[in-house]
C-alpha cells in the first residue's frame, strides 16, 4: 500500500496493493503499522457499505463534535467521483475541494479526516463503496453540507439525492464547529 497526501491537510489518497491469481484478486485496505507511518488513526469502531444506482450522489457528509470521525472509503464495486470539502476555519485550505475517480479495477482508498466533508456520485449503476470511521453513527451529530453550494462541477444530469441531502444547508450559511 503506498499513501501520499493531498494538498488538503488529513486528506491521503492510499494506492491499495491488489494481488491476483487464478482464482481472483486479493487486496489489503488497513494497515497498521503502515497507517501510523503516516500518524493515521486507524482505530475503526463502525463499518458500514452503501449500494448506488449510476447518477445517485451521496454527501456532502459528516459528523460534528464530540462525534466527529475520521474515515477510510474505498470501493468494492463499480465507480464513483469522491469529492472532500475542507470545512476547518483555521486550515489554509477551507472551502477547498479535492476530487478524484476511483474504479473497482484500479484499487484505492480515501482517509478522510475530521472537519472535512465527504460525497460521492456514483458513476455506474452497482457502485459498491465500504467506509469505516473512528467513531460510531450519531444521529444527532451527523449532517452535511448540500452537495451543489461550495463550487465543484458535479458533471450533472439527471442526479439522484435523497431529501436529506437536498436539504442541506449551503456551504455560506453553514457555521462550522471545527
Amino acid at each position: 500500500m503506498i499513501i501520499e497526501s493531498t494538498f488538503i491537510s488529513d486528506l491521503y489518497l492510499i494506492k491499495l496493493n491488489q494481488i491476483s491469481d487464478l482464482r481472483g484478486s486479493f487486496t489489503k485496505t488497513i494497515h497498521k503499522e503502515t497507517f501510523d507511518t503516516y500518524s493515521i488513526d486507524s482505530n475503526f469502531t463502525e463499518s458500514f457499505y452503501s449500494k448506488s444506482h449510476k447518477n445517485v450522489i451521496r454527501g456532502m457528509h459528516f459528523q460534528i463534535p464530540p462525534d466527529d470521525h475520521s474515515k477510510l472509503v474505498y470501493l468494492i464495486s463499480g465507480s464513483i467521483l469522491d469529492v472532500i470539502l475542507d470545512i476547518r476555519k483555521e486550515s489554509p485550505t477551507y472551502g477547498k475541494f479535492f476530487s478524484i475517480v476511483i474504479t473497482a479495477d484500479n484499487p484505492q482508498a480515501i482517509y478522510i479526516g475530521k472537519g472535512l466533508a465527504h460525497g460521492f456520485k456514483s458513476l455506474e449503476d452497482n457502485s459498491v463503496v465500504e467506509y469505516h470511521t473512528t467513531t460510531s453513527h450519531s444521529k444527532q451529530n451527523e449532517t452535511g453540507i448540500k452537495y451543489s453550494s461550495f463550487g465543484f462541477d458535479w458533471g450533472s444530469e439527471n442526479d439522484i439525492l435523497s431529501e436529506r441531502d437536498l436539504n442541506f444547508k449551503n456551504f455560506i450559511d453553514f457555521n462550522s464547529p471545527f
